[in-house]
């Protein structure tokens, strides 16, 4: 089989790689040349764990390849993905989506016999039947079927989650679009994925439902850990003690400073919009998204009363800047909000991120940057942990104790033991926490 994969982001990139993987030939095609002539180098704009190796591959093999070329591209091919972003549009927080229809016209007026075109980017409920429209006007005579296949990649895990998925949501009742769609994810078929197959608005609700339920997971233990903070409960054994219940699962119940990334701050207003649109608004979404919000504001505010109420003249160390681990993402990182609040309070910020450094620099101002977690400890009069990378959950106290100017943690992501902490010199500060001996979680 063959397939063109409109835009070269996240998910295009690795959606193509991973298809190729499956031994289909893959064109992945971006408007951006320069994007185009660094994959078609080797070299991957984005960080993912794996996916280097994976490209490289599968280039080598000829399955991937990358082009500028869209008619080219569509000619042809079985089926067509688009993949292109979906940013919330300026001003009314509706997702944009004029990177879709664009591209939907374009693959009108380029395919050349039956063709599957699917829309893998993240979209509103009713974007394919408008993509139907819009690509029936550019070809009357076109023979196409449109089909929702949302992705639910992680990043960080991103690989495993397409090559070995909780399910495969496919939105496409015409049996000849269904038959394409399951050539193309046989390997899927034969280590007995779920496969479920519904109408094509309905998988674009599922890919929003999805999203928002684990975002609003995430709200809600960080709401109880305001609780706990209050009532001296331990917020990791709360989630522990309802994550056991099978109902609920153990997974999204970390607490921490709000959950950022290309998709659940996105999604959950693109969601509350729609809802809105359709008169049923969604009351608990829209809270989910106001305290959020909020939240990630309140996490500069917990590193200011562990400063006695102020930061000024203050030397903060940052220790990670991207939303999560394992990606180098920016886009809605908690940081975002934290670092520009203490430098508006007069700190200086010396920040350090193992892979989102070059994005953070674009982002962020009057940030002091540094090449290791040492660096930016050196002479701290307190240092925050805003992401919870790996090499941070094991930093020698020690030397963090004898570099700082006072040993002052907030540990925003409640990576180390409160009484160890107390035990090694430290006041510490963390998330939902009670701490025996020493500071509390406030």
């Amino acid at each position: 089989m063959r397939i063109a994969m409109i835009g070269t982001g996240y998910v295009g990139l690795v959606s193509g790689a991973c298809f190729s993987e499956f031994g289909v030939d893959v064109v992945c095609v971006d408007k951006d040349e320069r994007k185009i002539d660094q994959l078609n180098l080797g070299e991957i704009p984005i960080y993912e764990p794996g996916l280097n190796s994976l490209v490289e591959k599968n280039t080598q093999a000829g399955r991937l390849t990358f082009t500028t070329d869209l008619p080219a591209a569509v000619k042809g091919a079985d089926g067509v993905f688009i993949a292109v972003g979906t940013p919330s549009r300026r001003g009314d927080g509706h997702a944009d989506l004029s990177y879709v229809y664009d591209a939907a016209r374009e693959i009108a007026a380029a395919m050349n016999g039956y063709t599957v075109v699917v829309t893998k980017s993240t979209v509103p409920v009713g974007t394919g039947d408008e993509v139907e429209k819009i690509m029936r006007e550019a070809n009357p005579d076109g023979k196409f079927d449109v089909v929702s296949n949302p992705e639910f990649l992680r990043e960080g895990s991103a690989i495993n989650d397409f090559m070995r998925p909780d399910r495969v949501v496919i939105g496409a009742l015409d049996e000849k679009a269904q038959e394409v769609m399951r050539n193309l994810y046989r390997p899927l078929f034969l280590i007995e994925t779920p496969i479920l197959f519904t109408a094509r608005r309905t998988a674009e609700l599922i890919k929003y439902a999805a999203n928002t339920f684990l975002a609003t997971k995430i709200t809600f233990i960080n709401e109880i850990a305001n609780l706990c903070e209050q009532v001296g409960a331990d917020v990791q054994d709360v989630a522990k003690g309802i994550g056991l219940d099978g109902r609920i699962g153990s997974k999204f119940l970390h607490a921490g400073p709000g959950y950022g990334g290309s998709c659940f701050p996105k999604d959950t207003l693109a969601l509350v919009k729609t809802a809105q649109d359709f008169d049923s608004p969604i009351k608990i979404v829209e809270a989910v998204v106001e305290v959020n919000e909020n939240r990630k504001r309140h996490m500069a505010d917990k590193i200011t009363n562990a400063c006695g109420g102020s930061v000024k003249g203050k030397k903060v160390a940052i220790l990670g800047l991207t939303f999560k681990p394992n990606t180098d993402d920016m886009r809605d990182s908690p940081s975002l909000a934290i670092v520009p609040a203490l430098i508006e309070g007069g700190a200086e910020v010396h920040a350090f991120d193992p892979k989102g450094m070059d994005e953070a620099r674009e982002m962020l101002d009057g940030v002091n940057w540094c090449e290791d977690a040492y660096e930016a400890l050196n002479g701290a009069d307190v240092v925050a942990i805003v992401t919870e990378w790996n090499e941070f959950r094991a930093l020698d106290l020690e030397r963090v104790k004898a570099s700082m100017a006072s040993p002052v943690m907030v540990d925003l992501r409640n990576i180390y033991n409160p009484e160890e902490m107390v035990e090694a010199g430290f006041e510490y500060y963390c998330i939902g926490r009670t701490i025996k001996n020493g500071s509390n979680g406030n």
